[in-house]
């Protein structure tokens, strides 16, 4: 069934004008400065509710990256896709620095002949997945009216990664929920740390902001 969904998407559902959007979903080299600019302007020019979420969106990924996604890649060990099966695309942008300069410059597509199927992998999870959906969890938890909108790059970046073939589906499926149910420990967390801990150690301004994630 993983099979069968993994050849749907990266085969019958490939068109050429979708290879490039993918293809930049899909790489981290490519959305990591905008990330950084982004959080950094944030805590630069944000009041404290847009701190905060920096802050718990920080700790999120740390935790998913460090603690849960890393450990569990070597204790799973699976394959990627094109490690084991025959005729899997893989896409990728042109290696380029700045990043952005491989936008003009053809993508490099190859599909997979392995030969011995490697003993293990580092497929499962997913660490673009775990992460997206970890931020878009939190952009979701502190900015209820219009954070949700952030699911959707979040699931454009985790269903690139089937696209591109670096992730099985399922792969994919159990990072999304690993990455929210993560965002929520997090935020939960904090947010108990600070309504414990803030009036000890930062009084007047606990006493103007109760809570992380309440505005």
């Amino acid at each position: 069934m993983d099979q069968d969904a993994f050849y749907f998407i990266n085969h019958f559902l490939a068109r050429p004008g979708l290879d490039v959007l993918m293809a930049v979903a899909s790489s981290w080299d490519f959305s990591w400065p905008f990330l950084m600019a982004g959080g950094l302007g944030v805590l630069i020019f944000g009041g404290f509710h847009a701190r905060a979420m920096v802050l718990v969106a920080g700790v999120s990924v740390g935790m998913t990256d460090g603690a849960v996604v890393n450990p569990l890649k070597h204790m799973v060990g699976r394959p990627r896709p094109h490690e084991i099966l025959s005729g899997a695309r893989t896409l990728d942008l042109a290696k380029a620095r700045p990043r952005f300069l491989a936008l003009w410059q053809p993508l490099k597509e190859n599909y997979s002949r392995p030969g011995s199927p490697p003993a293990r992998g580092n497929s499962f999870p997913s660490g673009h997945a775990t992460n997206v959906f970890a931020l878009a969890t939190v952009a979701a938890v502190f900015y209820r009216r219009w954070g949700w909108l952030a699911y959707f790059p979040a699931a454009l970046v985790s269903y690139s990664r089937i696209y591109v073939g670096s992730h099985w589906p399922l792969d994919i499926l159990f990072s999304c929920f690993l990455g929210t149910g993560i965002a929520l420990l997090s935020a939960r967390a904090l947010e108990a740390c600070w309504r414990h801990w803030g009036a000890k150690a930062l009084p007047q301004v606990c006493a103007a902001h109760p809570s992380l994630i309440a505005p």
